[in-house]
């Protein structure tokens, strides 16, 4: 009976865990297309200020109050931001195995972009290697920390009998 809270951690950290690698493919998926769309307004900007003669700063400077494919330029800059820091992320998420996009996802710049992806995540068993890598990670981990909480809570009680 004492190993039951162990059980249950396992099964739910496990199953939890199990997700990740489908998670962060998904996830890659939605950062592709959001980094595919800023891309085509980063490049058509800078292509328009070198027309001008102008550098990405001047020309944000200079067109300020000014919109430019829809966008009012004042905001282009944070446009330009996220997508420098969208690009980075995906460098980063494509060149690492398993592990290295665990600990890297941990580090992820775009909040509305991991909002987008679990909103549409629709969970999945672990077909490949890495999904049932994680789950026995999180099983293992669920299990450990269920029975120590389970031995925390009983020491606990027992002490105030």
């Amino acid at each position: 009976m004492s190993y039951v809270p162990g059980i249950v951690g396992a099964l739910v950290f496990g199953i939890g865990m199990s997700q990740f690698p489908e998670f962060t493919l998904q996830y890659q998926q939605h950062l592709g297309e959001a980094v595919d769309e800023l891309r085509i307004v980063t490049e058509e900007f800078d292509r328009a200020a070198v027309d001008q003669n102008m550098s990405r700063e001047e020309a944000l400077a200079a067109f300020n109050n000014s919109v430019f494919l829809g966008v009012p330029v004042y905001e282009l800059e944070a446009t330009f931001e996220r997508f420098d820091n969208l690009v980075e992320d995906q460098k980063v998420l494509e060149d690492a195995d398993a592990v290295g996009r665990f600990t890297s996802f941990l580090r992820m710049t775009d909040n509305e972009l991991v909002q987008i992806t679990w909103a549409g995540y629709e969970p999945a068993l672990p077909k490949s290697p890495d999904g049932l890598v994680f789950a026995l990670i999180g099983a293992m981990g669920g299990f450990y920390g269920g029975v120590q909480i389970s031995g925390l809570i009983s020491r606990r009680l027992r002490k105030t009998r």
